[in-house]
């Protein structure tokens, strides 16, 4: 069955017998602008076959037999967004069961993400992991955007700055979220001052999972301490990083933050809304790593995408979001996660940073998949995921595609 929507064909037919989408006719983009994260921006023609990029312009066979396409009358077309840290977008939770995973993934289309870590904040009780398996079981089964794992943000961390568990370092607790999660973990949150980190930082990295330093107030001998062991990214970066405790009187201490900064083998990201992170600490981070060593995450939560309001929240408290502001607890005020979407993200970065255009969209797209391991996405190039989005000029999109199939934006 095919349904006709906002101009083109949104395929929701599936194959019965594999129980697989059925296969596409080949795509042709034609007048695109082109946008190689880190490289270039050039004008031409990308054919989709199979689910892959399969030529440009230059390389473009004689005949294309049966081939849709699409004239994309000179607008950008990127690869897909790579958001790695978010718990949820409008009115979802990823971690609060199946139900509302599905909800939020057939979101993100809609902000220009195909691809997604789902971040969950583990808690140690039997209820908690009961829902953590019933998520990870349903991964397989999204259909509208990549997901190549869950993000575990916690339970080994130091310092809470959220609802994330404090508890130290366990091998065996480590093991069981593993088999909870089915080993569809492709990336942990730790803090590098949590007691018996290091032992878990080696396994993480034995198994192939990124690393992501966060939530510390550590010195800088046990930053690069779990540097040497495996971690190699920072995440919500200078947000929850305090320094260490002042020794000498106007001798500012360094800790975590200027020991990420230093090492030439760590990256970090930003939520960048202009309220978790200034502006300014962004460009001294791109100074400081090139913009080779910076990504975006939004670090979303209930109330993304939303219009301005008043949202309940699954914690028990109300948030109140305002343009130009992130979600604030209704009664206290404070800071409540973030209403930040992956194309808002990136118009704020295209804005505040003096960078050629094609290296900024980097930090949405290729920089993200590097981090996460991902090498088949995020470029553009012959052969890799036919993961795409031809943008508006709002920055909204007008197509998303997720392995060359086109996803609903309503």
């Amino acid at each position: 069955m095919c349904t006709h929507l906002t101009g083109f064909i949104v395929v929701s037919s599936m194959n019965e017998a594999t129980d697989r989408p059925a296969p596409l006719p080949p795509l042709l983009i034609t007048n695109a602008r082109l946008v190689e994260p880190g490289r270039r921006i050039s004008t031409g023609d990308l054919l989709i076959e199979n689910g892959r990029i399969a030529a440009f312009r230059s390389t473009l066979p004689d005949r294309l037999e049966g081939a849709e396409t699409i004239d994309a009358e000179g607008r950008l077309l990127t690869p897909g967004l790579i958001d790695l840290h978010t718990h949820g977008i409008e009115h979802c939770i990823y971690e609060l069961g199946p139900e509302q995973l599905v909800g939020g993934c057939d979101c993100l289309a809609r902000y220009g993400v195909t691809t997604v870590l789902p971040t969950t904040v583990p808690q140690v009780s039997d209820h908690y992991m009961e829902r953590l398996e019933a998520v990870a079981a349903t991964l397989p089964s999204i259909r509208n955007v990549n997901i190549p794992g869950l993000h575990l943000e916690g339970p080994f961390l130091a310092l809470p700055g959220s609802a994330a568990a404090t508890i130290p370092g366990d091998l065996v607790l480590l093991e069981e979220l593993f088999k909870t999660c089915r080993d569809r973990v492709t990336a942990m949150s730790v803090s590098p001052d949590a007691e018996n980190i290091l032992p878990v930082i080696e396994r993480l990295s034995e198994k192939g999972v990124a690393i992501f330093l966060t939530h510390t107030r550590a010195s800088v001998e046990e930053t690069e301490a779990a540097i040497e062991a495996g971690a190699r990214h920072a995440t919500h970066f200078y947000d929850v990083f305090y320094p260490p405790a002042e020794k000498d009187p106007g001798v500012r201490p360094v800790g975590a933050v200027e020991a990420v900064l230093a090492d030439p083998r760590t990256t970090v990201d930003f939520i960048s809304d202009g309220i978790h992170v200034h502006p300014t600490a962004i460009r001294a981070a791109v100074a400081a790593k090139g913009f080779e060593g910076i990504s975006l995450i939004t670090d979303s939560n209930i109330g993304a995408g939303l219009p301005p309001d008043v949202y309940d929240t699954p914690n028990g408290f109300r948030v109140r979001i305002r343009e130009g502001d992130a979600p604030r607890d209704e009664t206290k005020g404070v800071l409540a996660g973030s209403a930040l979407t992956m194309n808002r993200g990136m118009e704020n970065l295209l804005d505040w940073l003096d960078l050629p255009t094609e290296q900024v969209w980097a930090m949405g797209t290729v920089n993200p998949a590097r981090v996460a391991g991902l090498r088949d996405r995020g470029t553009l190039e012959i052969g890799a995921r036919a993961d795409l989005v031809l943008w508006g000029n709002d920055l909204n999109p007008i197509y998303t595609w997720v392995g060359g199939r086109p996803i609903g934006l309503s």
